[in-house]
């Protein structure tokens, strides 16, 4: 029997996503006004973050089943700050508070500056579509 790989371990789609909002956060400090183009890739961080909030119950459910309660715990504690940011950054745009959006990104930019970024990556489908798909949850 063969070894089964799994393709999108926690910590993968936390690698992903954290690389997905470094490239957008560099994408929207070149921008020089609110377009429709900014809210969607705003809305992306928002689910790049809840993707990475997520990723860390499946990591810390695995290792309380072997008992490593310590360290499911540190884990959690050090990234608790992922799910708080897309909370706020979702506040910031379902409230249409722009004037607020610089700050919220700007608190995010130090959580991101060990992601070396040497050629952009991610295409505009990424984050195509976005602030609709956002605004039409409950």
């Amino acid at each position: 029997m063969t070894r089964v790989i799994n393709t999108a371990s926690p910590g993968k789609i936390r690698s992903q996503s954290r690389r997905t909002i470094a490239e957008l956060l560099r994408h929207l400090m070149t921008k020089r006004g609110l377009d429709e183009e900014s809210l969607d890739m705003a809305a992306a961080i928002v689910f790049a973050l809840r993707a990475i909030a997520d990723s860390i119950e499946t990591t810390t459910a695995a290792w309380e089943k072997r008992n490593y309660f310590v360290k499911a715990d540190r884990f959690r504690l050090e990234w608790e700050w992922a799910g708080q940011a897309a909370k706020r950054l979702e506040a910031v745009i379902r409230q249409d508070a722009w004037d607020q959006m610089p700050a919220e990104l700007a608190r995010l930019l130090p959580r991101f500056a060990d992601v070396k970024i040497v050629k952009m990556t991610r295409k505009p489908e990424t984050w195509q579509s976005s602030y609709a798909l956002l605004m039409r949850e409950e």
